[in-house]
């Protein structure tokens, strides 16, 4: 079995993210692609952070109807903060020595990869995959990482949490269903 593992932040999740997961399932014949909220994460300290459950609720609500795609609640159960490292350590354990894990995460990353949490770890745990993302130079990934190149869209959470401070409209930036419980929950106001 061959799972890609997208971690983030989700803050709101949005296209961006959707069309990296689709296009990495794809392109690296993934047999799924499995989205984990984080619940604390180390490397953004944001005071604008949506409740976990709220943007667990909004993963799930934006991958509704794609069976290539599933959501995990493993780092909102751990209510600590989220170490990938410790993210494929619990998927190793559940799928199995057999299935080839394949951490998926955007070119934005690269530049603090060597702040991770035994770094060295996540790489024999798994597959490392860096998607393209506007603005990022990806012509000098390290060995041992592999590239994928994903359609190019100029979309960020922070737009997104931007756009809604300002009372402007982010329909299409994040799926229908994401944007209605946003509204509903007030969300980023």
């Amino acid at each position: 079995m061959r799972i890609g593992i997208l971690g983030g932040t989700f803050n709101p999740i949005h296209t961006g993210h959707l069309v990296l997961a689709e296009e990495a399932r794809e392109k690296l014949n993934l047999d799924k692609v499995i989205l984990v909220p984080a619940y604390v994460p180390p490397h953004k300290k944001e005071e604008e952070l949506a409740e976990p459950n709220d943007r667990f609720k909004m993963v799930e609500l934006a991958i509704r109807g794609n069976p290539g795609f599933e959501v995990s609640s493993v780092e909102i159960d751990a209510k600590t903060t989220s170490y990938s490292v410790e993210t494929l350590k619990a998927f190793r354990q559940k799928y199995g020595e057999e299935a080839r894990l394949f951490f998926l995460t955007g070119a934005d990353s690269l530049g603090e990869l060597y702040t991770w949490k035994e770094i060295d770890q996540i790489f024999k745990l798994s597959n490392f995959i860096v998607a393209s993302r506007p603005g990022y130079d990806v012509s000098n990934v390290p060995n041992g990482i592999e590239h994928v190149t994903i359609t190019s869209l100029e979309i960020s959470s922070s737009l997104i949490r931007k756009k809604i401070k300002e009372g402007k409209s982010i329909r299409y930036l994040v799926p229908e269903p994401v944007r209605e419980y946003i509204i509903a929950r007030r969300l980023y106001k």
